[in-house]
Order: structure tokens, then sequence, then C-alpha cells
């Protein structure tokens, strides 16, 4: 079964299992997680659910939802309140423990701000995320200021790691984000802890995130993963 086709069945299987009508919801950011976005607008069209009040994690994200007419608030709304019901996101790796490696798109920061808003966490990946080892197959994005660009990388590859500055296609120069950052893509040579490496990045000044997501979030959690399977199957675990 095609990659697409896996994704798509496994973000359905997550809205139609998790999303309900009222619910104050996050959207993550990526392929999956548009996805996700257009389920959502399906069933918001054919009056299946009501009165979503959804905050986006990115401007793709934000773009999507008005294509499909979803409703669009920040956290700070006043009808949000700085609390979610449910997000849910897309990841690049998935650990055996659940912990996610995230932002190859380059929306890590606001992902991780919603995430941690949220009461109940949800990734959705087919299974070609699975990993036993976060940060060796893809890299690590670290959020920086561009001002921080040169010491900041000098820090990152003494942690054994390689470190690139992305770069922007059809753009000439660097990765901006959407809250005006550069990213440092760290690949590292060997398996890392990556709960204790998640803290240590974020001590380092100049640094504003970084894409591991290994939790415990404010209320629970580690994320329920829906897992997509090249046979149709989709796996929930835990």
């Amino acid at each position: 079964m095609e990659q697409q086709v896996i994704k798509e069945i496994t973000a359905k299987a997550a809205v139609q299992k998790l999303v309900k009508s009222g619910m104050k919801l996050g959207l993550g950011s990526g392929s999956t997680a548009v996805l996700v976005v257009r389920e959502i607008g399906t069933l918001l069209a054919k009056g299946e659910l009501k009165n979503i009040l959804a905050v986006p994690t990115s401007f793709q994200t934000a773009m999507e939802c008005e294509k499909w007419k979803i409703p669009l608030f920040t956290l700070n709304s006043s009808e949000i309140g700085g609390e979610l019901a449910l997000t849910i996101d897309g990841a690049d790796e998935v650990d055996p423990e659940n912990r996610l490696l995230k932002g190859g798109g380059g929306a890590l920061l606001l992902e991780k701000i919603v995430a941690y808003a949220s009461a109940f966490y949800a990734i959705v990946v087919d299974e070609s995320k699975l990993v036993e080892n976060l940060g060796l197959a893809f890299p690590l994005p670290v959020e920086v200021i561009p001002d921080a660009r040169v010491p900041v990388t000098s820090v990152l590859q003494k942690l054994n790691a390689d470190v690139v500055l992305r770069e922007a296609v059809r753009k000439a120069g660097p990765v901006i984000t959407d809250n005006g950052n550069l990213l440092l893509d760290m690949r590292f040579k060997t398996a890392i802890n990556p709960a204790a490496l998640e803290a240590e990045l974020n001590r380092i000044p100049g640094v504003v995130e970084n894409g591991f997501f290994t939790g415990p979030f404010n209320r629970k959690l580690v994320p329920q993963v829906f897992i997509g399977r090249a046979n149709g199957k989709v796996e929930v675990r835990p």
C-alpha cells in the first residue's frame, strides 16, 4: 500500500476516534497533520462535527484550516483560555517509549507549546517513522535566534553530532521559522538519551527550543500514537 494512502487511513482513524464536537483542538504541522485537518474539515462540512475551536501550529496549518473553513484561534484567545482538550500532530521519528523527534517542517516551537497546553496528545505516523533510537537517521532541529548561530553551533558540535544550518529550498539563504529564527540540524553519531538532551539543549543561551518531545507533558503524557501499517491496519499505542 502506498505511503500516502497509509497516512490518509491513519489520520482518519485518529480523527474519528478522538475528535468530538465542541472541542478546543490543537492541530499540528506537516504532511500528515494536513490530512488530519482535511478530515476534520470534511466532517464539519457534513455536519458530523460542530463547534470546533482550532489552534494551528504553523502558517501551513492555518492556511489549510482556512481552506476547510475551520475556525481559528490562538492559545491566547479568550475562547481558548490557554488550554486545549486535544492536540493531533505528526512526527519524524517515534521510539519504543513513544518519545518523539519533530520539527522536520520547522514548526517545533509552537508544536511543543500547543502540546504542553493539551490535556491529551495524539501522534499520527506511518510505520516508517518507528525507530529504536531518536536522532540517528533523522536530524534533530534546534531553533536558535539568529545572533546565536555561531556560538550555539560550536556548543552543539561538542555533543558528538554533525551540525548544519538548514538551508531554504526555492529561496536563497537559510530557512527562517515562523518565529523569525534559524534552525540548526543535529545528526548524532551514536545513540543518546533524548530526555536528558532535550533539557540540556534548552539551557544553552540562544537556543529557543529543540525537536525532542520526551514528556511527560503538563498533565500526563506520553502521546497516544496511531501507527499506519503497510497492510492498511492502524495500530494504537499505548
